[in-house]
């Protein structure tokens, strides 16, 4: 790491209040030239919040900004902007109906701009070289809603590149990448780092800050705890200092005798996306769906739960065959659908917490068309307590809670309508290791009550520790099956990779 005697960025004391309750309380951060600094702690802590006011979003409330060595008042994003820094947040800010140079330089046509005409093939090719440097092979046309949430985040981040900023704040920039874009990220990082580019690194992802940070810096409930060198941190005291307790292992799966069929799905089909997907999932059991980003796992669930409709292909559920030809068919069949993308699928943003957690059950809390409020308030509290839903009411608004407890808030709306089967597709992209831990323990308590689970996840360790069994899925069709004796690593990602498992 270059470090120079003056920092880069220096924000000391920083406070800030939301509607009387303070989420930041006397916090400090430093950065250098060619520093990767990881900012740290679970769900809640403060990261985005202050990071959120070195970009302009929010206004501190008390403290002192610095921007090489002068103090600074940041009040919008432009002015973060104009001052080299450049954000990516955990919620992807792109606009869909565009396409991928458009939002990249969105704002910034007239760099391209000749006579009023814009010079389209200029852009093009400008873009095309950003994407390049990040190792992403992307039409530049392609609009941005026909992209995965991974290569939407490609996106994200190739734009903040391209303002060629000396403070670039990455959050949680790795959740929907796969090993192969995680590494090109790297390389661009480390490239930047040459550069004297200080980068501050958000992630809950333990194995990637002791491979690219220098120092970590880690917040508790608003409040700053301490700042260590990643070569002298123990990473035991590290998660120590996040939760403020001991944390058990990541993965603990009780052992459980698998009973009924629960879910079964025959040569499912959909042109350009999946081929011939046959497997079953029994009572009690957790099947793991791995594969590369674009290998069509995500695609297989919205084709059971009904989102896509499959041009060939039959599904059971408890041995009967049912026709899902919309999600309200998939939920009256008991089958129930956590969606990879909490902010435009999972959740509505601007309703509060009890309404979320309320909709997908509204039938059976209403009486001729009135919601019973007693009944309702009852069941919401339940799903609240159960899966620890951190809140300053009931009515609060569901987009200003963190993105942990916006998770959790996904998950408890089904499980109050105690689905036999539930898909939970990248369920634990964005989350701190303290929530991790309740979700893995509420999957292995849904199981042992006889749930069945098809878990979707790019996280491998994950696939492996919480799995019964292992499909892998290469290019829209299955390439493999393994027990959770036989599923390694190595065997896993060369079935992904398309390779032959021997």
């Amino acid at each position: 790491m270059m470090r120079m005697t003056a920092p880069l960025l220096e924000m000391e004391g920083i406070q800030k209040e939301f509607a009387g309750v303070r989420v930041l309380s006397d916090v400090q951060f430093s950065l250098y030239p060619g520093e990767v600094h990881a900012l740290m702690g679970e769900n809640g802590a403060g990261k985005s919040t202050l990071m959120k006011i070195l970009g302009g979003v929010y206004e501190k409330d008390g403290g002192t900004v610095r921007i090489h060595g002068k103090e600074r008042e940041i009040t919008n994003p432009r002015q973060a902007g104009s001052l080299g820094i450049a954000m990516i947040h955990q919620e992807l800010n792109l606009i869909p109906h565009l396409t991928v140079m458009e939002n990249l330089f969105l704002g910034r046509e007239s760099v391209f701009s000749r006579f009023g005409w814009i010079r389209w093939e200029r852009m093009r090719q400008e873009s095309r070289n950003w994407l390049e440097r990040l190792g992403v092979d992307m039409d530049p046309t392609r609009k941005v809603s026909e992209l995965s949430v991974g290569q939407q985040q490609m996106v994200e981040i190739a734009r903040a590149l391209s303002l060629e900023a000396k403070i670039l704040v990455l959050d949680e920039p790795t959740a929907a990448l796969t090993n192969r874009e995680i590494e090109s990220l790297f390389e661009v990082i480390r490239s930047l780092r040459k550069q004297g580019v200080g980068v501050v690194y958000i992630s809950h992802r333990m194995e990637e800050i002791s491979g690219i940070c220098d120092r970590i810096t880690v917040l508790r409930d608003g409040e700053y705890v301490g700042t260590r060198s990643v070569v002298e941190t123990d990473m035991d005291e590290l998660v120590r200092m996040m939760v403020g307790r001991e944390v058990q292992s990541r993965y603990r799966r009780q052992p459980v005798a698998p009973g009924e069929e629960r879910l079964r799905v025959e040569g499912l089909t959909r042109r350009g996306e999946v081929e011939d997907i046959s497997f079953s999932i029994r009572a009690g059991e957790i099947v793991g769906l791995a594969g590369l980003m674009g290998a069509g796992r995500t695609e297989t669930a919205r084709l059971i739960f009904g989102v896509c409709q499959p041009d060939r292909g039959n599904v059971w559920v408890s041995g009967a065959k049912v026709e899902i030809r919309r999600p309200e068919d998939a939920i009256q069949h008991g089958i129930a659908f956590v969606t990879e993308n909490r902010k435009d699928e999972g959740l509505v943003l601007p309703l509060s917490l009890r309404e979320n957690l309320s909709l997908p059950n509204l039938d059976s809390l209403s009486s001729k068309g009135i919601i019973r409020g007693r009944k309702e308030e009852s069941l919401v509290r339940e799903q609240v307590e159960r899966l620890r839903v951190k809140r300053n009411s009931l009515e609060q608004e569901v987009k200003t809670l963190s993105g942990g407890n916006q998770q959790k808030v996904v998950i408890g709306k089904w499980l109050a309508l105690s689905p036999q089967v539930l898909i939970l597709d990248e369920p634990t992209r964005g989350v701190d290791i303290g929530a991790k831990e309740e979700i893995y323990q509420l999957m292995d308590h849904l199981a042992r009550e006889g749930m069945a689970i098809l878990l979707i996840s790019s996280d491998l360790p994950e696939v492996l520790g919480m799995s019964d069994r292992v499909l892998v899925m290469h290019e829209g069709r299955l390439k493999g099956e393994f027990t959770q004796e036989e599923a390694t690593q190595e065997k896993v990602m060369t079935a992904a990779s398309g390779g032959e498992v021997t």
